[in-house]
């Protein structure tokens, strides 16, 4: 009991590690101040460039493959990795170090989902490119990406491929996923939502 809480309290630290921003701050910007305030890999590519977008997607997604990874090896349990990993999107989403604000834990949650299931994980991945692709809409991407990997893990758990567990953990984290995008969501069925490759101003302060 007390190694499953202290990998899942250290997932939660690991997850809580805000890459785009402290990748932000070497660049001397302040990403929370930029376009939709989020940490994560779609604003700061917007706000930085591109290939700072890329360090703080590799960042994110490894902070779920570690945290699981530690949970396959010191819990060994599909339930382990499981928390392990829900923690990790936990502090992605809620960093403590950045007073419980964060990203919208898509890339942490991919992480994760590759150590479980590396088959879900790749093809909710491709689906993702590929809708990005024809639409250049990432938040879009992301929850068609997202729905995929869970149909894709709902057809390995029925033919008995992949524990149970995993795809509790695969359709917990895409509705977290649908939740935080839901100002998206909007903005995508009003005709609102910003295309990948627009720059964005400095946000406005009440």
């Amino acid at each position: 009991m007390i190694e499953f809480a202290a990998v899942v309290i250290g997932s939660y630290l690991i997850g809580s590690i805000p890459f785009g921003l402290i990748l932000g701050k070497l660049r001397g910007v302040d990403i929370r101040e930029y376009g939709s305030g989020n940490i994560g890999t779609t604003n700061v590519m917007r706000t930085v460039g591109a290939k700072a977008g890329a360090v703080v997607l590799v960042g994110d997604v490894l902070k779920g493959v570690s945290a699981v990874f530690i949970a396959r090896y010191v819990i060994g349990s599909p339930a382990g990795e499981m928390a392990a990993g829900f923690a990790a999107v936990a502090g992605h989403d809620w960093s403590v170090f950045i007073k419980f604000r964060g990203g919208r834990g898509v890339a942490t949650s991919v992480g994760g989902l590759f150590v479980m299931a590396p088959l879900a994980a790749v093809g909710g991945f491709a689906v993702f490119i590929l809708v990005i692709a024809l639409t250049r809409y990432a938040s879009l991407g992301s929850l068609v990406g997202a729905l995929s990997g869970v149909a894709i893990a709902a057809a390995f758990t029925a033919a008995d491929r992949i524990p149970a567990e995993y795809l509790i953990y695969t359709g917990v984290v895409v509705a977290l996923i649908i939740f935080q995008h839901r100002d998206n969501i909007s903005r995508l069925i009003s005709g609102a939502e910003r295309k990948l490759g627009q720059r964005v101003e400095k946000r406005q302060t009440q």
